[in-house]
């Protein structure tokens, strides 16, 4: 026996209906359940994650909207619209849907796109939701037409549509899911088909976040961490964590290793210089990756123009990875051009790898 949607609603043409299989395969992996009431058992070091919105540091408009509908929400008693989260990797989407659960009292089951392959993977996820859950899912982009289609009724009406069965014998069956919020993250909106981006009712992007923002970051993590660590030590980690928390989180993590294993009790700016040095991360947070693009430009090409496919056969890399991945850091600080005829080294760029432009400037 299959199920499948009864219907296409984003307007393409029908597609081949899955065959039944002779026996049913093996269970897909569960969804992550998080419970955000509960405590955080052992002093784990995903503690790091702000549990509430007055915990949650920097997107100051996202915060504000999202309060106010939390708010709204909470007062009539219903479910909290649906929610896409979009923007750069490591800034904080899947922490945003577990304050949203925190907030609203409810658990959010956390899942991703790629793993939502079979029909029956995300009607499963949606059958077995209590009252005003969230429903958190990655990358959601990735998801099939199949999923697609069921979801779109279960956000509109809170129902499924499915087709039982095939042929001649097939029944079309809707049956009734208790009212969710689907949280839905990406870093590519675009990517994203109009039918499904359009009914979610909060549409967010979440920006890089300002050097402020982000020494306060570090110096929530080290309290939580237990490091002492001084206030321009933090600032120094926060000028090389390339506007991003998670990345800051991962650089204080490696400044502790450093430390602890050279004995150090308090951090002070000199010796996280020395730690990140050790990992090849500079004073405006490039590392390898970044600097051989700057200077294959440079020193190969005389700044540019040069062609993506060119740039990537010169550093063994895929070019998908350069695009995405590499440059898109060096574009925000304004070291890498974009033009018609390919990519150019900017003056800034060469004057950060003259040395001109002072490492550990802000």
């Amino acid at each position: 026996m299959a199920i499948v949607p009864s219907g296409d609603r984003s307007g393409s043409a029908p597609r081949r209906r899955p065959s039944p299989a002779a026996a049913p395969p093996a269970p897909g992996p569960e969804p992550r359940l998080v419970d955000p009431t509960a405590c955080d058992p052992g002093g784990r070091e995903d503690s790091l994650r702000p549990r509430r919105l007055d915990d949650y540091i920097g997107q100051r408009e996202l915060k504000q909207v999202l309060r106010i509908a939390v708010e709204a929400t909470r007062a009539r008693g219903e479910a909290l619209d649906h929610v896409l989260l979009y923007g750069p990797p490591g800034l904080g989407k899947t922490t945003m849907a577990l304050v949203l659960a925190e907030e609203l009292g409810v658990r959010c089951r956390i899942t991703s796109a790629p793993a939502l392959e079979r029909p029956r993977d995300i009607v499963g996820l949606l059958v077995n939701l209590q009252p005003h859950e969230v429903l958190f899912i990655d990358e959601i982009h990735r998801l099939n037409r199949v999923a697609e289609e069921i979801l779109y009724p279960a956000m509109e009406d809170f129902r499924l549509d499915l087709t039982v069965g095939q042929g001649a014998g097939a029944r079309t069956r809707s049956l009734p899911i208790v009212p969710f919020t689907l949280v839905g993250a990406t870093t590519r909106a675009g990517s994203l088909s109009s039918p499904l981006r359009d009914r979610f009712g909060l549409i967010q992007r979440l920006e890089f976040y300002d050097l402020e923002d982000l020494q306060a970051i570090v110096q929530r993590a080290a309290a939580l961490l237990a490091i002492d660590l001084e206030p321009a030590a933090a600032l120094e980690v926060a000028r090389r964590c390339r506007g991003t928390p998670r990345i800051a989180n991962r650089l204080l993590r490696r400044v502790r290793d450093v430390a602890s294993v050279a004995g150090h009790g308090r951090i002070g700016p000199e010796l996280v210089d020395e730690a990140l040095r050790l990992h090849r991360v500079d004073g405006r947070g490039l590392d390898a990756s970044d600097r051989r693009l700057l200077t294959l430009l440079l020193e190969s090409h005389g700044g540019g123009p040069v062609g993506l496919e060119t740039l990537a056969a010169a550093l063994g890399e895929d070019p998908t990875t350069l695009e995405t991945v590499v440059e898109p850091f060096l574009l925000q600080l304004g070291f890498l051009q974009r033009t018609s005829r390919g990519r150019m080294l900017t003056a800034a760029g060469r004057a950060h790898l003259d040395g001109d432009g002072g490492e550990r400037a802000a």
